[in-house]
C-alpha cells in the first residue's frame, strides 16, 4: 500500500470532524465565488487585470490553511488567489490590490502577481516561478532561531520541482531541519506543458525522497485526506523535526490564465476532473454528516455577500496618486 492509498484509507476511515469539514468548505467556497465573480467581471470588461483562474483547486489550499495558524507565514505563488483567501486575507484589501487601488494590500503597486499581507502571515507572493522556496527557507531559519514555533508554508505548481531553486532550496531545508511545509499543488500541468513532457520521475514526492526528506503524496480534493497529511506534517515541524514536501494532486479547470483555451487539455481529462470537481463532493460530505442545507446555504451566501461587497469597494477605490509610485521603492542614484 502506497502514501496516497494508505492516507486515503484513514480518510474513509477518520474523516476530519464536522467543525474541520465546516471551516474547510467556508473557506473553500469563498475563494470558488471569488473566482468565478472575477471571470465575471473581467469578461464584461468591468476589471482589466491578467487573471490566473484557480477553480477546481480551492480545498486542497483550504485544508491546508485549516491546519495551520493565522500566525504562522504563508509565501505563494502568482497563481495564488486560493491560497491568500484561505490563509485569510480579508476580500477588500485583496480585491482592491487585484484592481490596482491604493486600499489595497499593497497600496496597488503589487496586483495580483505580489500580494503581500504580514497580518494574516501571507509574507510574499512571487511572480517568478518557484523562487518563494528560498524566501520560506528563510522564514523557517528565522523561527528556529527565534524559537516561536511558527511553521511556514510555501505553496507551488509542479513546474516549480524543475528548477535550481527546489533542489537546492529542499535539500538546504532537510540539513538544517527547518519548520517549512512544501505543499506542490500538483494540478498536472506547468503552464501549457503536461507533467510528463518536462519531469523525470513519476511523482513530485520521489524528488523529497531523494533529498531525505519525510514526502507524502494525497489526494489534495479530498478535505479530510489533504487535512490530515497537512496537520501531521505542521506537528511534525513544529516539533523541530523538520521539513516535510506534500505532493497534493489536484487539477485546474480552466487554462493557465484567462485567455488561455486549455486546448492542451485532452478533452477526457478534463471531462475526469469537472466529474470529481471537489465542491459539490465536500458539499455533500457536509449534509452527510447533518449539517443542514440551509446551513450550507447560509455559508454559501455569506461568503456571496462579502465578495460582492468587496468588488464594488474595489471599483470605487480610487489609483494610487502620480507620487505614491516612489514611496516603497528603493530610489538609487547612480554616479555617473
Amino acid at each position: 500500500m502506497d502514501d496516497h492509498q494508505r492516507s486515503k484509507a484513514l480518510s474513509d476511515t477518520q474523516m476530519a470532524d464536522k467543525d474541520v469539514l465546516i471551516d474547510i468548505f467556508t473557506r473553500a467556497d469563498l475563494i470558488m465565488q471569488s473566482d468565478i465573480k472575477f471571470r465575471k467581471m473581467i469578461g464584461a470588461g468591468q476589471l482589466q487585470i491578467v487573471y490566473y483562474p484557480v477553480r477546481g483547486q480551492e480545498v486542497v489550499s483550504s485544508a491546508m490553511m485549516a491546519a495551520i495558524n493565522q500566525e504562522d507565514y504563508l509565501v505563494t505563488i502568482y497563481r495564488g488567489l486560493h491560497d491568500q483567501l484561505a490563509k485569510g486575507i480579508p476580500s477588500k484589501d485583496l480585491w482592491a490590490e487585484f484592481a490596482g487601488k491604493m486600499a489595497g494590500t499593497c497600496k496597488g503597486k503589487g496586483g495580483p502577481m505580489h500580494i503581500t499581507h504580514p497580518e494574516t502571515g501571507v509574507m510574499v507572493t512571487t511572480g517568478i516561478v518557484g523562487s518563494g522556496i528560498p524566501i520560506a527557507n528563510g522564514l523557517g531559519l528565522a523561527s528556529q532561531l527565534d524559537k516561536d514555533g511558527k511553521v511556514t508554508v510555501c505553496c507551488f505548481g509542479d513546474g516549480a520541482t524543475n528548477i535550481g531553486a527546489f533542489h537546492e532550496g529542499l535539500n538546504m531545508a532537510q540539513v538544517w531541519k527547518l519548520p517549512v511545509i512544501f505543499l506542490c499543488q500538483n494540478n498536472l500541468y506547468s503552464e501549457h506543458t503536461p507533467m510528463a513532457f518536462a519531469t523525470s520521475s513519476d511523482t513530485i514526492k520521489q524528488r523529497g525522497e531523494g533529498l531525505g526528506m519525510r514526502s507524502v503524496r494525497v489526494n489534495g480534493n479530498d478535505a479530510s485526506e489533504m487535512y490530515a497529511a497537512a496537520k501531521e506534517a505542521v506537528e511534525y515541524a513544529r516539533a523541530g523535526n523538520g521539513p516535510t514536501l506534500i505532493e497534493a494532486m489536484t487539477f485546474r479547470f480552466h487554462g493557465h490564465l484567462l485567455g488561455d483555451t486549455g486546448h492542451y487539455i485532452p478533452e477526457a481529462e478534463m471531462e475526469q476532473a469537472l466529474k470529481d470537481d471537489p465542491m459539490p463532493i465536500l458539499r455533500q460530505q457536509l449534509l452527510d454528516i447533518q449539517v443542514s442545507e440551509a446551513d450550507i446555504a447560509a455559508i454559501e451566501a455569506k461568503n456571496k455577500a462579502i465578495i460582492d461587497e468587496a468588488a464594488q469597494f474595489a471599483l470605487d477605490a480610487p489609483y494610487p496618486p502620480g507620487d505614491e509610485y516612489r514611496i516603497d521603492v528603493l530610489d538609487v542614484e547612480i554616479a555617473a
